[in-house]
C-alpha cells in the first residue's frame, strides 16, 4: 500500500494514467501477483521464523530463477550446463536449510523457495515489459494493480493486530521496504534489464547474497557462521555458472523472413 501511494503520486505528477493499457493487463497482473504481492508476502512470513542471513543464502538462487523464467518466456533453450548449475545451487540450498533446521526442511524454507520462483517470474516479466513502457511505469502500475488484494489484506491485518509500541527502527524499516524496495528500486532494476537484457543485467544479482550477509551483520547484529558463508559461496558460484551457460534461441518466423530477405538481396545484387 505504501508503494502504491508513492506510485500513484509519481504517475499523477507525470500526468500518466494510473492504470496500464488494456493490451498489457495480462502481464501486469503477473507482475502484481509476483512482485507486488507474492514475493513480499511469502518472504515476510518466512522471516518470522528465519533470520535474514539464512534467507540470504537461499535467495542466492534468484538470478538462476530469473534466467529460467526469461528463457521460458522468450522461448529460449537453456543448455545442460545451465540446468546442472541450477541443480547444484538448489542442492546446496536444500542441504544448508536441512542442516540449519536440525535435519529437516522447515515450512519457512519451502516458503522462501516458492518466493524465489515467484520473484524470478516477476523480474523476467517486468524486464521484458519495460522495453516498451519504461521500468518506472511498469512497477508503478504493478503495485497499483495489486491494490485490490493488498488493501483488504492490510486492513484485516491491522484490525487483528493494532500497531502498538512501534519503534523508530521498525518505522524506518517499513518505510524503506515500502518506498525503495517495492517501488523506487525497481525504476533502475527494470530499466536496466530492458536496456541490457534480462539475462545480462540479472547477473548483478549474484552480489545480493554477499551484500545481504554484510548488512545483516552490520544493521541487525546477526552472526554469519562459516556454514552460511560456505553455502552462500556455493550458491553464488552455481548461479554464476548457470548465468554464463549457453542458451539457444529458436528461429522465429520474423528471423526467418529477415534471413530470406537478406539472401534475396544478395542474389539480386549478384544478378
Amino acid at each position: 500500500m505504501i508503494a502504491a501511494a508513492v506510485a500513484a503520486a509519481i504517475l499523477a505528477w507525470r500526468r500518466e494514467s494510473l492504470l496500464p493499457p488494456r493490451q498489457i493487463i495480462g502481464p501486469m497482473l503477473v507482475i502484481a501477483a509476483t512482485v507486488g504481492i507474492g514475493f513480499g508476502l511469502l518472504s515476510a512470513i518466512a522471516l518470522r521464523q528465519l533470520d535474514s542471513v539464512h534467507v540470504a543464502v537461499i535467495a542466492g538462487l534468484i538470478p538462476a530463477a530469473t534466467a529460467g523464467m526469461a528463457a521460458w518466456r522468450g522461448g529460449e533453450r537453456p543448455s545442460r550446463g545451465y540446468w546442472a548449475a541450477l541443480a547444484l545451487g538448489l542442492a546446496a540450498v536444500i542441504a544448508f536449510a536441512v542442516i540449519e533446521g536440525g535435519g529437516r526442511l522447515r515450512t519457512a524454507d519451502l516458503l522462501i523457495l516458492v518466493a524465489i520462483a515467484v520473484a524470478g517470474c516477476g523480474y523476467a516479466e517486468g524486464g521484458m515489459l519495460a522495453r516498451d513502457f519504461d521500468g518506472w511505469r511498469v512497477i508503478c502500475w504493478g503495485v497499483i494493480v495489486a491494490l485490490p488484494v493488498s488493501l483488504p489484506v492490510t486492513v484485516v491485518a491491522v484490525a487483528q493486530a493494532p500497531l502498538t509500541h512501534v519503534g523508530a527502527a521498525a518505522v524506518l524499516g517499513l518505510g524503506w521496504v515500502g518506498v525503495v524496495s517495492m517501488c523506487l528500486g525497481f525504476f533502475a532494476w527494470y530499466q536496466g534489464m530492458a536496456r541490457g537484457g534480462v539475462a545480462t543485467i540479472g547477473k548483478l544479482q549474484l552480489a545480493q547474497p554477499a551484500l545481504t550477509l554484510c548488512w545483516s551483520a552490520l544493521l541487525l547484529g546477526e552472526h554469519v557462521s562459516v556454514l552460511s558463508g560456505a553455502a552462500a559461496a556455493v550458491v553464488i558460484a552455481a548461479a554464476a555458472i548457470g548465468r554464463n551457460a549457453k542458451v539457444g534461441r529458436p528461429a522465429t518466423a520474423q528471423h526467418a523472413r529477415a534471413a530470406s530477405g537478406h539472401v534475396n538481396d544478395q542474389v539480386s545484387a549478384v544478378m
